[in-house]
């Protein structure tokens, strides 16, 4: 499988939604078209990011990434507001791939702060906390500031 990295277009959006309802099936069809419309937005916002990952033509995994300012955290916070990957592709590097880029874009964009929300799997949580993510009561967050070894 070889892995390409790119912004989301508005002509993903399609392929987008079918990806998340396969990936997680809590999206009622309503939910998904709302996310659909909101997905169309974000593709243009600079406050956000949407994310996929590609296998040549095929679709793999989408992550969002939305910002927001905070003043107790002097700068900007970027939050992995949604992250699905095909089913069976999860531990074939697309997941890490993903949350590597929203990383770098994180950093681009000028965050000092990423948020993930906790996941209730332990072994979910190990992976998390492998990528440099710490546990802050219900979400992890990771530092964006300094050297990539300094988060810990």
């Amino acid at each position: 499988m070889e892995l390409t990295v790119r912004e989301a277009r508005l002509t993903d959006i399609d392929r987008v939604s079918s990806l998340i309802e396969r990936a997680d099936d809590r999206w009622s069809s309503a939910q998904l078209g709302s996310a659909a419309d909101l997905l169309r937005q974000l593709v243009y916002l600079p406050n956000a990011a949407v994310i996929v990952v590609m296998d040549g033509r095929q679709l793999m995994g989408l992550a969002v990434l939305t910002l927001r300012p905070s003043v107790a955290s002097g700068g900007l916070i970027g939050n992995l507001d949604l992250l699905a990957v095909e089913p069976g592709h999860e531990y074939a590097g697309v997941s890490e791939t993903l949350v590597n880029e929203v990383i770098r874009s994180a950093r681009n964009k000028g965050c000092v702060l990423l948020e993930v929300p906790r996941p209730g799997d332990p072994g979910a949580l190990a992976q998390w906390e492998a990528l440099g993510f710490d546990e802050e009561g219900v979400r992890l967050s990771r530092s964006l500031t300094g050297s990539p070894a300094a988060h810990h």
